[in-house]
């Protein structure tokens, strides 16, 4: 090979090798590109998350959103903002006020051992009785069910007063009424499912959508707010004249039939 051949090669050589070092520095300089832009959505997305995490954190929840919604009071309810609820008959002089909690369970014992004498005093006339529901229950044992089954209360009694009774008296049933620490009130489906146990609710369209819709959500907080403001600390709670009815103890409720008649006559002499 000649002299001049060799140095021709070489030079060749090296113009290739200046090619293939010019196409690896761009291939490295896309490469860098691409990890800046993955690290940079990387870090968006971070911190993307992190901005939903605190915006869902801070969003109202939606008994919140609730409390601020337009009040529909349901029929068969006066004073402000329709939480005075009174049922009987118009010639009953004296009023039975009861404060009870949804998901109580000594309000369920109550209404399953007392309630049908409750109901026949109240349908003799004996007295009228003005219900005040509260929801406390659902802040100490965390939960929505209490709110929820308030709301289908005032869908029943938007019905009657006597659906609204016999829909209360299904709930506090023994077959119906969930242990406190479950919250299966929180459904509608099955509020329906209660409801449906009740002849002028069964299958009752406009009910069911007052339950589903929640258009007596709002109604149910502003009627707990009347517990919380009367001074009156747990549930059942029995008032006639401002007096707590008891039993023979004097410091829990008549949960029997004969200390509940003992404190009403008591309370009706009074």
């Amino acid at each position: 090979m000649s002299k001049r051949n060799s140095a021709a090669s070489k030079t060749a050589a090296r113009e290739r090798l200046r090619v293939e070092r010019e196409r690896e520095a761009k291939r490295a300089k896309v490469r860098r590109q691409i990890i800046v832009a993955c690290s940079a959505v990387a870090v968006l997305a971070v911190a993307g998350g992190i901005g939903y995490a605190v915006v869902q954190a801070n969003k109202p929840s939606y008994w919140e959103d609730a409390a601020k919604a337009k009040l529909v009071a349901p029929a068969n309810t006066s004073g402000k903002d329709g939480t005075t609820v009174v049922m009987g008959k118009a010639s009953a002089k004296k009023t039975l006020v009861m404060y009870e909690d949804p998901r109580c369970p000594i309000c369920a014992q109550f209404e399953q051992t007392v309630g049908p004498t409750v109901k026949s005093d109240l349908d003799a006339g004996k007295f009228k009785i003005q219900y005040v529901g509260a929801t406390f229950l659902d802040r100490s044992l965390t939960g929505e069910g209490s709110k929820n089954a308030l709301s289908a209360l005032g869908a029943a009694l938007n019905v009657s007063p006597e659906a609204f009774l016999e829909y209360k008296t299904a709930l506090y049933s023994a077959k119906y009424h969930p242990e406190e620490t479950k919250d299966e009130f929180k459904d509608d489906s099955y509020l329906i499912k209660v409801a449906d146990t009740v002849s002028a609710l069964k299958g009752n369209a406009k009910f069911q959508k007052a339950v589903k819709d929640g258009t007596y959500d709002r109604w149910a907080l502003e009627m707990s707010k009347t517990f919380d403001s009367s001074g009156v600390s747990g549930t059942p709670t029995l008032k006639m004249d401002g007096k707590t009815l008891t039993d023979s103890g004097g410091k829990a409720a008549p949960m029997t039939v004969a200390d509940f008649n003992t404190a009403l006559n008591a309370a009706l002499k009074g």
